[in-house]
């Protein structure tokens, strides 16, 4: 039996706030245990709530980035469970009346195609604390610096269809949240956490089968390892007789399996309420036209300026804009140097390959912006060649200065005189007069290979400096002389 995959993700994004949703407590990672838990985040009675207005503006300007319809009227409800690392006993959340409604989002697959995944909704929510089990003997530990930290969790319809749509959705939300700088997106540390809702039904069949949801997926590459081995399991179990018992599953990477958690529960076990102390969130028009001015410009305008405005293919426009800093490099490149080619094909290249290898992020580069469009100005001028140009990167990585000082301490500037280059040839080729003879009476296939040794010999005889297109130029006149 053909069997059609259906997914789902909820997406957790901390939101960049100083102080928690409904406290004064600081949300800054990786404080010691429990000194960022004040009375109201550990649920003391006579404690109110007090909502932060900061989290508020961030969830409307997601809202508006995704063509959502905002809740101009939503309301905070308790979410009644009990786990050690909810104080409360309840979590503050959002059920009926969401602050952000139904949008979209248009996610750029492998194929270059667009498909467009729908957003059921986002809502505003408290974060629990954390259970802590490595560092205590037989019991659990509970650390509540997390609790009361500001959540927008973003629901997708369940409109993708395999591992590899749901990890380009996750990526098109990551790089959004952090676009509109109201998430960090740093999925260590727990900002960004995504729970996968996974079914499988038979192809043609319209109504879903039943879902698993894997919980706390924190990396790209676990995604799509966590859905395919769960797609896998419920295959087999099908197959086999059984049936897919809907719950909420674990991924573990080290042996590659889902396991059981718990089984799921519906929303009405979590006897929601409106919270009694918090009251509606009325968000006024003006409120709304305030935060979209402050919209910046989102990565799909960002991809498409690319390709208009310097003329760049989709893939790479799409490469380049994947994330503000990213993008923000490529332009102050390609302002330095004029060349927005170029630029892309040093940024694509050189330098994303040293940043991958050192495990760097593109904040971290060792080489700004303008010393790489310095560098690729030297290029366009002929003062060094492209193979010369990538020893000069990996001076300036090493912190030895900029371009026009490493070519000037190193003596790398490129021989350009005429004269000079045939003088250079024609030692070159009297040193190898019988390959001469050779190249002139083969044929023209046999001719082009032959062409790459004189081409080689030259450039090693000139250490690399000779200008290859005039070395190409005169050599090929020399030898068909």
């Amino acid at each position: 039996m053909q069997w059609e995959i259906v997914i789902g993700l909820e997406i957790h994004a901390q939101l960049t706030t100083a102080s928690k949703i409904f406290s004064g407590s600081s949300t800054t990672f990786g404080a010691e245990p429990n000194v960022q838990a004040s009375l109201i985040d550990l649920g003391m009675p006579g404690t109110l709530p007090v909502l932060n207005q900061q989290a508020v503006r961030n969830a409307v300007k997601f809202g508006l980035a995704i063509n959502a319809e905002i809740g101009m009227t939503n309301v905070f409800a308790r979410k009644n469970y009990f786990y050690p690392d909810l104080p409360k006993g309840y979590q503050i959340s959002q059920m009926d009346l969401p602050i952000v409604g139904k949008g979209f989002l248009d996610i750029t697959l492998d194929d270059g195609s667009i498909k467009r995944v729908g957003v059921t909704r986002a809502h505003l929510e408290e974060d629990a604390g954390k259970s802590l089990h490595e560092d205590f003997q037989g019991m659990s530990g509970i650390d509540l610096n997390r609790a009361g930290t500001p959540l927008l969790e973003i629901v997708s319809e369940p409109d993708m269809r395999s591992a590899k749509e749901a990890v380009a959705y996750a990526r098109t939300v990551h790089s959004l949240v952090r676009y509109l700088g109201i998430c960090d997106g740093n999925m260590a540390e727990g900002s960004l956490r995504c729970d996968c809702n996974v079914s499988i039904r038979p192809k043609g069949q319209e109504a879903f089968g039943t879902r698993c949801e894997i919980k706390n997926v924190n990396s790209f590459r676990f995604i799509e390892k966590a859905i395919n081995t769960e797609v896998q399991r419920q295959v087999e179990l099908i197959e086999d007789g059984g049936k897919v018992v809907q719950e909420t599953r674990l991924y573990d990477p080290n042996k590659d399996e889902t396991r059981s958690m718990r089984s799921k529960e519906e929303a009405n076990d979590y006897r929601y309420f409106p919270d009694p102390d918090l009251l509606p969130v009325v968000i006024e028009p003006a409120f709304i036209e305030e935060v979209r001015g402050e919209l910046p410009e989102l990565p799909q305008q960002k991809r498409e300026r690319f390709q208009g405005e310097f003329g760049l293919s989709v893939y790479d426009a799409s490469v380049l804009s994947a994330s503000r800093e990213m993008a923000d490099y490529f332009e102050e490149v390609q302002r330095v140097c004029g060349d927005a080619k170029l630029a892309a094909n040093w940024v694509m290249g050189e330098l994303s390959s040293r940043l991958n290898k050192e495990g760097l992020e593109i904040d971290q580069t060792p080489v700004s912006a303008i010393q790489l469009g310095g560098m690729i100005l030297r290029i366009k001028d002929n003062t060094i060649s492209g193979k010369i140009a990538k020893m000069v990167f990996e001076a300036m990585a090493k912190g030895e200065g900029d371009a026009d000082q490493i070519i000037k301490a190193k003596g790398l500037k490129q021989v350009t005189d005429s004269g000079a280059i045939e003088s250079m040839l024609d030692e070159v080729l009297a040193a190898n007069a019988e390959q001469v003879e050779q190249y002139r009476a083969s044929d023209e296939a046999k001719r082009g290979k032959m062409f790459g040794f004189f081409v080689g010999q030259a450039m090693k005889a000139s250490k690399g400096k000779a200008n290859p297109q005039q070395v190409n130029q005169l050599l090929k006149q020399k030898l068909d002389d």
